[in-house]
């Protein structure tokens, strides 16, 4: 484990349906870089994964959705798969809860259809993004400019496509979220 997160904690959020690699591989990479990271979910007890073309393993939930104050986590980080997000974005306290996020400058990491989410919850006007290809009109109808890039970052918003970018993104995004909000407020920048 590193010291570069230690001080950090980090909310997962996630409903039944995530794309399973997407919690497991960004989690792992956060926590041997010292952070604190919580799966938080409208659910109570666990939630679970989505394994390729089945239904995979169930995570407890360490926070309810409910009961938790976002002002106690310093960085947020979005899975993909297609239920999971689709789901979240129809959850007016799952949106609310990202957009303290966005609101606060706080860094923010999505993978694949895990910016779907972020269009709800109004974060991707003037900023550019990358995702899953199928998200590209939304993302741009939303007023964002899509870009097919393994990882791309925009004040603090770390975006990635697919799980195979997972390596890429799990190293910016450590990065990122190692960054304080004044350097986060800085104009975008793509990673290629």
């Amino acid at each position: 484990m590193t010291a570069a997160l230690r001080t950090k904690r980090v909310a997962i959020l996630v409903t039944d349906g995530f794309e399973q690699v997407e919690l497991t591989e960004p989690r792992k990479a956060l926590e041997r870089a010292g952070a604190e990271t919580h799966i938080v979910s409208p659910s109570r007890d666990t939630v679970r994964g989505w394994n390729n073309k089945k239904w995979g393993k169930q995570f407890t939930v360490d926070r309810a959705l409910g009961d938790v104050n976002p002002y106690d986590y310093d960085a947020l980080l979005l899975p993909g798969g297609v239920m999971n997000p689709d789901r979240l974005r129809m959850d007016r306290a799952a949106v609310g809860f990202i957009r303290h996020f966005v609101e606060n400058h706080k860094p923010i990491a999505a993978i694949c259809h895990g910016p779907w989410t972020l269009i709800e919850a109004r974060a991707v006007s003037g900023r550019t993004l990358t995702s899953w290809p199928s998200l590209k009109t939304d993302i741009q109808n939303a007023g964002g400019n899509w870009v097919d890039q393994e990882v791309v970052v925009d004040r603090g918003m770390i975006t990635s496509r697919r799980p195979e970018d997972i390596p890429r993104f799990n190293t910016v995004m450590i990065d990122e979220f190692r960054k304080d909000g004044i350097e986060l407020r800085e104009t975008g920048r793509k990673i290629a």
